[in-house]
């Protein structure tokens, strides 16, 4: 086997990524929207009112330790990332169903 060179970099190390963080600050937001206009996929975004926006943030999850079948962790896996999330929503329906309360949608 191969030996691969591993490199660690921490979340704060400015070698994080191809941005050129440094440029960017540095940008006035005459610039910035100059950049947007340029964008042919803002052109889509350009004419939205952001003024009724709402932030909404998301209930805060706990980590756990769960075991369940191998099969069935294999299932929503195959349908790709945020599989979890999966597993989460179709819990949380089932606490909904069995305990009368219709909750809000959520994303």
């Amino acid at each position: 086997m191969k030996e691969k060179n591993i490199t660690v970099v921490s979340r704060d190390d400015p070698r994080r990524g191809k941005t050129d963080w440094k440029k960017f600050s540095n940008l006035t937001d005459a610039e910035i929207e100059a950049g947007m206009a340029k964008d042919p996929v803002w052109k889509e975004f350009d004419e939205l009112d952001w003024s009724d926006a709402v932030l909404v943030i998301p209930p805060k999850k706990k980590a756990i330790s769960i075991r369940v079948d191998e099969d069935v962790l294999d299932f929503y896996k195959k349908q790709g990332a945020g599989y979890q999330r999966r597993i989460n929503a179709v819990l949380r329906s089932y606490m909904d169903q069995t305990s009368g309360k219709k909750r809000k949608k959520r994303a």
